[in-house]
């Protein structure tokens, strides 16, 4: 009998036992001592996550979108003007936010599944300026990583403030701040980073500081990032209190990201999502997103011809995988698949074995073993 469940959406993701028994341990004050410093240590090893030198994080309880809210009212005025790029879902998400606190939104969209081309971009900046611009570097309904080095490129030496959301792509995807530009990096621990939800992490850089600074206030009290840097500066402040344990599981997380090493973290990723794509491509299961802008941190394919959405993710539940149905135009038409963070070969393997059976079960013409097979080389080589 199956009496545990692998989640392999695209976040939460699997929590590593070290980051779990950091979270359970005992709440203690957020002046303690030992708090205070666990929390100093997760502010440094986020910079460096961030691979900023001189860069501001913020460590706030709440969520992914919290955080866009955070980055986005701190640098832009009610009656300015932003330009969101947007791949999906979440980057449409922006206008939303921008719509709520009476910022303008012009949108520069993709076909789903698609990336937006730099070229686009350039036209649209060519025609006039933004107080600033919005990225997505990987959408989680369309799998779509952007090219977020070369939108940056673009931006360099102008006006607009480069605004990018790292929710599922920081700690699986390469994001070099200082290097790329970047004024406001805004992600969450509980996909890529693989800790548990509840915390809202940004990261301003000087210029996006300096642009807070100059406005006397934000339509915002507990996202004013202004209230926050006193306790960012010396956690044994307060403002709010902190989540004490979602910190400790942060700082735990964090540090097994740096005995991993970036770049051997950044080939993991890539190695786990070539070989969930093989698997499928053996299976004959089509990815969704086009090939020249699939990100390293989810998969999104679809649905076999004859196989429907909720029977089939019955039947993974039932073999003891969970993975998320499609948004937007695709649902009821994909699945997504994540494999990021703690994730490894031997969870993708025994994802690929429930997909091969379940879609036997629903009658799909599959070969028995194949996908495994498919897969064997990427997960081989994961494992040297």
């Amino acid at each position: 009998m199956i009496d545990q469940t692998l989640t392999m959406i695209p976040g939460p993701t699997p929590v590593h036992p070290r980051i779990l028994e950091a979270l359970a341990r005992p709440t203690v004050s957020h002046l303690a001592p030992e708090f205070v410093e666990a929390f100093r240590a997760a502010i440094a090893d986020f910079r460096w996550l961030c691979q900023s030198r001189e860069g501001q994080p913020f460590i706030v309880a709440g969520g992914g979108t919290l955080a866009m809210e955070i980055g986005l009212v701190n640098v832009v005025e009610p009656g300015e003007r932003i330009l969101v790029v947007s791949q999906g879902y979440f980057g449409d998400r922006y206008a939303e936010l921008a719509g709520a606190f009476g910022i303008e939104a012009d949108v520069v969209r993709s076909e789903w599944g698609r990336a937006v081309a730099p070229e686009e971009l350039a036209v649209r900046l060519a025609a006039g300026s933004y107080a600033a611009v919005t990225i997505t570097h990987v959408d989680t309904s369309t799998g779509t990583a952007a090219p977020a080095a070369a939108y940056c490129e673009l931006l360099r030496g102008r006006r607009e403030l480069v605004i990018l959301d790292g929710v599922c792509a920081t700690g699986g995807i390469d994001e070099p701040c200082d290097t790329w530009g970047v004024d406001v990096l805004v992600t969450a621990p509980q996909k890529a980073i693989g800790a548990p939800p509840g915390l809202a992490l940004c990261l301003f850089s000087p210029r996006a500081m300096a642009r807070r600074r100059e406005r006397r206030s934000v339509p915002a009290y507990y996202a004013d990032v202004l209230r926050w840097l006193p306790i960012m500066e010396d956690p044994g402040r307060y403002y709010s209190t902190p989540c004490v344990n979602e910190v400790f599981a942060f700082g735990q997380a964090l540090r097994m990201v740096r005995a991993e090493g970036m770049s051997t973290r950044v080939a993991r990723h890539s190695g786990l999502a070539g070989a969930v794509r093989a698997g499928l491509e053996a299976l004959g299961v089509p990815l969704f997103t086009a090939p020249d802008c699939r990100a390293d941190t989810l998969s999104v394919a679809l649905l076999p011809p004859g196989v429907e959405d909720a029977p089939f993710r019955k039947a993974m539940a039932a073999r003891g995988i969970v993975v998320a149905g499609g948004l937007g135009p695709i649902s009821g038409k994909a699945f997504r698949l994540g494999h990021m963070g703690n994730i490894g070969p031997a969870e993708v393997a025994a994802t690929l074995i429930a997909l091969e059976g379940s879609l036997l079960s629903l009658g799909a013409a599959v070969t028995p073993g194949a996908a495994v097979a498919g897969a064997a080389s990427h997960l081989a080589a994961l494992q040297r």
